[in-house]
């Protein structure tokens, strides 16, 4: 869901990023009686604040015959509340000089509201009735079903190379329920029954399955008691038993292929299952994505894109998640170049950092790179306050918002070397063919 942005929440967050740039994030959490985890960071710089809800409910705690709730849901809770009007959610926002957002992955759901500070109160109001007092309505649920049919046309089915994380992941795990993605199954939904949606949201909708995060202009005594005020009467829910998925390691390569209809240049995408995103290697293997294609001065684009002018667009990147990770590196191909072509050119890349270490040089710009990274990701309160809900639910561990860096910093040359002939084999991958559609023959 996206909401036009306020000119003023604007103007305050572009004042507060010069202030929180490079400062060590304060912040105070604690739980409340009905389990719910409260994080608050004050900062005064700026008369902003950002109210956020994470819960940890994805894609992946979905039943496999039910897909798609937690994404529907992020939608669903935003049609109104026992004291919101259908429809009014947006108009409270916007009438206010707020904004708000929401989003899911196959692991979370974040909804978040960003107000100037002195409508903190308001902020919390509507965060507590979306816990405690939602409406799940049959023109509720008709609604937002048109909206995430839309979305999927959009975004996948008319969508060039719209399917082609779809079709990776559905290759890469077997197991998991990381094999489908957030969208999940229209039919699914539709197929669905008023009373699976409430019992959805019954079972992860709750305190002890949420962090609130509270960031920006505050006073931290008063806003500890506004907390209790507004959440602290919402009752515990059942505590969620998780199913634990162990997938069978890749020992031969998977070949795959996909004709989309939407596209006239094929592509090559090579995938690798990879671990947690709480594992070392994880944080190893984004800065060998980065490494091999961030920007014109990585060396997969000036090798394919400039040099031998074989690729269109090179790509590679490490999707580190909560169980496991999917790092995918990929290519378009220029003129008469093939898709085998650029497999080997790829591989051959990555077999000199299997056998090579980089150079000091490109080892302290490849730092550089993710000190800058994780400045700017502290640069606005509502970047601090998704931040923090994220370290704390996902990585259990909330100050990784202060010294996640250290880790990157620890890297060495060696590690990266090691991690690549680790997870990087051909033999441990699969290799996608994406490709036009077939023409028909009448």
């Amino acid at each position: 869901m996206r909401l036009r942005t306020s000119h003023i929440i604007g103007l305050f967050a572009l004042l507060s990023m010069s202030t929180t740039l490079a400062q060590k994030v304060s912040y105070e959490e604690y739980d409340l009686d009905n389990g719910l985890h409260v994080i608050l960071h004050q900062d005064n710089n700026a008369p902003v604040v950002t109210t956020s809800v994470m819960y940890h409910v994805g894609a992946k705690d979905e039943n496999p015959e039910k897909t798609g709730f937690a994404h529907f849901f992020e939608h669903l809770l935003f049609e109104g509340t026992e004291n919101i009007a259908r429809g009014e959610w947006r108009k409270i926002v916007s009438s206010r000089g707020g904004q708000m957002n929401a989003n899911t992955t196959q692991d979370r759901t974040y909804y978040y509201v960003s107000f100037p500070s002195n409508n903190l109160e308001l902020g919390l109001w509507l965060e507590s009735e979306r816990l405690m007092h939602p409406v799940i309505n049959k023109i509720g649920v008709e609604t937002q079903s048109e909206v995430v049919q839309e979305e999927r046309r959009m975004r996948y089915d008319n969508s060039p190379y719209g399917r082609w994380r779809e079709q990776m992941y559905i290759n890469l795990f077997k197991k998991h329920p990381y094999r489908w993605q957030t969208i999940g199954s229209l039919e699914h939904l539709a197929n669905a029954s008023l009373e699976d949606f409430k019992e959805f949201n019954k079972k992860y909708y709750v305190p002890n399955n949420a962090v609130l995060v509270v960031a920006g202009d505050i006073e931290i005594d008063k806003t500890k008691n506004k907390i209790q005020e507004y959440f602290g009467a919402i009752p515990k829910g059942k505590e969620i038993q998780r199913n634990t998925f162990t997938e069978d390691p890749i020992v031969s390569t998977i070949k795959a292929k996909y004709h989309d209809p939407n596209i006239q240049i094929p592509a090559i995408f090579l995938g690798y299952r990879t671990p947690a995103q709480t594992d070392r290697e994880a944080y190893v293997l984004d800065m060998i994505s980065t490494y091999l294609s961030d920007g014109k001065s990585s060396k997969l684009y000036k090798k394919l894109v400039d040099e031998k002018k074989k690729a269109l667009q090179v790509f590679a990147f490490n999707g580190s998640q909560e169980d496991y990770g999917a790092y995918v590196v990929g290519a378009l191909p220029v003129g008469e170049t093939t898709l085998e072509d650029l497999k080997m050119e790829i591989d051959e890349e990555i077999s000199k950092l299997q056998s090579e270490l980089i150079t000091e040089k490109d080892h302290q710009k490849l730092l550089n790179k993710f000190e800058n990274n994780f400045v700017n990701s502290n640069s606005s309160i509502s970047g601090i306050a998704n931040s923090l809900a994220r370290y704390h639910m996902l990585y259990n561990d909330t100050s990784l918002i202060n010294n996640e860096i250290e880790i990157y910093q620890s890297i060495t040359r060696e590690e990266i070397s090691a991690v690549a002939n680790k997870y990087l084999k051909p033999s441990q991958r699969v290799e996608l063919e994406y490709l036009p559609q077939e023409a028909t023959v009448n």
